[in-house]
C-alpha cells in the first residue's frame, strides 16, 4: 500500500519552526555576544506586522496572514544566521537539554580538553 506522502510546508511542522526559531531568538537577543545592531532585525520584523503597510494588504483572507508569517519566518532565519555561529550552537544546545538561560561564556574561559591532551600527548617523550 502506498503511504500517506507528508509536506517540509505541513501546518504541525510550520508550527514547531516557528516556536523554535522563537525561542531561539529570544535566548539570542538577551546574548551579550551579539552585536546590537543585529538585535534590531526582529524588531523590524514585529514593526512591519504591526504597521498598517503591507505588501499584501491584510484584508485579503489568507495572502495578507501568509505575508506576515513569511515576513517574520525570514527576519528570524536571518537573524539567527547573523548572530555569531557559537552563540547560536551554544543556546541551541541548551534548549535541546532544556536549560534555563544563561549567557554563552566567554571564549577565554573555555577550554578544549581534547585539544590539551593532544597538546600533552605531544610534550611527553
Amino acid at each position: 500500500m502506498a503511504g500517506r506522502v507528508t509536506s517540509v510546508f505541513s501546518w504541525p511542522s510550520l508550527f514547531r519552526t516557528l516556536v523554535s526559531h522563537v525561542g531561539l531568538t529570544m535566548r539570542l537577543l538577551r546574548e551579550p555576544a551579539v552585536p546590537v545592531l543585529t538585535k534590531v532585525l526582529p524588531f523590524l520584523a514585529l514593526l512591519y506586522v504591526i504597521s498598517p503597510l503591507d505588501f499584501v494588504p491584510d484584508f485579503l483572507p489568507v495572502l495578507g496572514q501568509l505575508d506576515d508569517l513569511g515576513v517574520i519566518l525570514l527576519a528570524l532565519e536571518g537573524f539567527t544566521r547573523l548572530c555569531p555561529t557559537g552563540a547560536v550552537e551554544f543556546h541551541r544546545a541548551a534548549m535541546a537539554q532544556g536549560r534555563k538561560y544563561d549567557p554563552m561564556p566567554p571564549t577565554a574561559q573555555v577550554i578544549d580538553v581534547e585539544f590539551r591532551r593532544e597538546e600533552d600527548a605531544r610534550r611527553t617523550p
